[in-house]
């Protein structure tokens, strides 16, 4: 699991719905220290034991007191295996004492979790063209944001560099370097007063015959997809376990 933004009880019942026991979830990976990432961390964590993986500066930053039991800390670009998953986490431009985003192997199957990025640098690049699905921010609208009620400082904070990704920086990323292996895209973290989830579907769908798009919902949980390997661009059979979106 990565982040936990929503309360425990809420985490919970999604995953009821899904019909994934809470007690099948073997890590928490924390991207950064915002409260709309890490608000049911404590409370999931104690219930279900479950070990949490978090840099140095991040926990220091969410001023939790997390069992040193179950608390591991990360560095940047060194892998963490977790079962048949391998995690490699590496630094993103948002404004957070130490933010990450993750590429996740496992399976034949490469799956990025680019959400609260500023800007696109390198790194983000280099996974995203590895990646057999991807959740990439689509965070604001430029026109709705300009023109929305958000004070000019918190403006300029979202839009600066070190805030979120907007639609049409998400786009490019998406034409300038996907790959056919790409199958699925997670448009995800949309704002709920600078975007507009059918906007963002009818701007990807725009482009793309190949990847299936899916606009991730902020009130409920979004639908297991099953994502097949690929090995020289061609499809290969499923296996016996699926990734959960």
């Amino acid at each position: 699991m990565v982040d936990v933004g929503i309360s425990c009880r809420e985490v919970e019942r999604r995953m009821a719905r899904l019909g994934i026991p809470l007690q099948n979830i073997k890590a928490i990976f924390i991207s950064h220290e915002h409260s709309d990432h890490i608000k049911g961390l404590c409370r999931l964590t104690a219930k279900y034991q479950i070990p949490v993986y978090i840099s140095g500066p991040t926990l220091t930053a969410t001023r939790f007191c997390l069992s040193p039991e179950y608390t591991y800390l990360f560095n940047s670009s060194a892998p963490i295996h977790i079962g048949a998953l391998r995690i490699t986490p590496f630094l993103k431009y948002h404004d957070a004492a130490d933010p990450y985003s993750f590429f996740i192997e496992g399976n034949g199957v490469n799956v990025g979790v680019f959400t609260d990025i500023g800007q696109v640098c390198e790194q983000v690049i280099h996974y995203f063209g590895q990646c057999n699905a991807v959740f990439l921010e689509a965070n604001y609208d430029e026109d709705m944001l300009a023109n929305g009620r958000y004070p000019y400082f918190l403006k300029n904070r979202i839009r600066g560099g070190y805030g979120h990704l907007s639609n049409a920086q998400a786009l490019a990323l998406f034409l300038t370097h996907r790959t056919e292996q790409l199958s699925h895209l997670f448009l995800s973290h949309l704002s709920k007063d600078n975007n507009c989830p059918d906007l963002v579907d009818n701007l990807f769908r725009a482009h793309t015959d190949i990847t299936q798009i899916i606009v991730a919902s902020r009130e409920a949980e979004t639908a297991i997809y099953e994502i097949r390997p690929t090995i020289n661009n061609q499809v290969l059979e499923p296996l016996s376990r699926s990734l959960t979106a």
